[in-house]
């Protein structure tokens, strides 16, 4: 069924993208909404007054916060003001508003209230990471944050592992190292990748290399700040089942690089389109997966 604009008023929401870090990215259209909208939901209400300070703008309307912890809570007030008439702006810390990012359950409960969603685009950090890897970018898969746990970040990679598509991940700083460890033990050391820092801002930093080696330089550098990693797609795989040879140094490949030896023999076995009790076999048949050598 076609959209309609909600009877009970004309108000729209506009998800407005902010400068990733450097203010000088901030659009025309940006200085626009911020000035004229009538509420203006914001991530982090400190950083958009430093934002409209820094862009000689001033925010006429209501500031309200909208963040993770509040964005179930105060959506329907948004919708009501909607229904008021009102112009509601979505701006989060950086980049595009429900990227990973607040936005999402309003966009979703405005279009069901029946009121219309438009965004002022700006910077993004999937592609503008995408483009700086150096890594295919004709086709890619955003995958947002993984989960927080070891666990379950291992089995979302799991899931991941034949994609051939480029990937593309936001992390926390103090999750970087693990998850870079995973990434390694999962996809394989030799895959390659980049580790996006601070984006646009002034200590921006791209590193790339090899899973196993970019896992060594997080865990020696400690990287802070915002983070953006581009792994590799999957490489298309052999025509031919590989050699029982192979398939153990795969598996000793993965376990060096920091994987269990059962997530290294499913993450093999996925690899190729193998059981696992058949590489399982393969490995135990010998006593151990061989070691790769240090």
């Amino acid at each position: 069924m076609a959209e309609t604009v909600a009877e009970t008023g004309t108000g729209r929401v506009v998800l407005v993208g902010a400068p990733l870090g450097n203010v000088g990215d901030a659009s025309t259209r940006l200085r626009e909404v911020l000035a004229t909208a009538d509420v203006v939901a914001a991530e982090d209400t400190r950083r958009l007054l430093r934002l409209a300070r820094d862009l000689d703008v001033t925010v006429a309307g209501r500031i309200v916060s909208y963040f993770e912890g509040n964005e179930e809570r105060r959506t329907p007030d948004l919708v009501e003001s909607l229904r008021g008439g009102a112009v509601v702006a979505v701006v989060t810390d950086g980049g595009m508003p429900s990227v990973s990012d607040p936005g999402y359950r309003l966009v979703r409960a405005a279009l069901d209230a029946g009121f219309p969603v438009t965004a002022a685009p700006g910077p993004s950090a999937v592609t503008t990471a995408l483009a700086l890897s150096g890594l295919p970018s004709d086709r890619f898969c955003f995958e947002g944050f993984l989960p927080r746990t070891g666990s379950g970040r291992r089995s979302r990679l799991r899931e991941l592992i034949a994609e051939p598509r480029t990937l593309v991940f936001f992390e926390a700083p103090h999750r970087i190292t693990a998850a870079l460890k995973d990434f390694a033990a999962t996809f394989g050391a030799d895959r390659d990748a980049a580790v996006c820092r601070e984006l646009t801002k002034t200590y921006e930093e791209i590193r790339r290399g090899p899973l196993g080696e970019l896992a060594e330089w997080s865990a020696e550098a400690g990287p802070r700040g915002e983070i953006t990693v581009v792994v590799a797609g999957a490489p298309a795989g052999p025509a031919e089942r590989p050699a029982d040879e192979d398939l153990r140094a795969e598996v000793a490949e993965r376990e060096a690089a920091g994987a269990t030896r059962r997530d290294a023999i499913q993450a093999v076995a996925d690899v190729h389109g193998l059981r696992k009790r058949e590489v399982y076999a393969l490995v135990h048949a010998e006593g151990s997966a061989p070691r790769t050598a240090q």
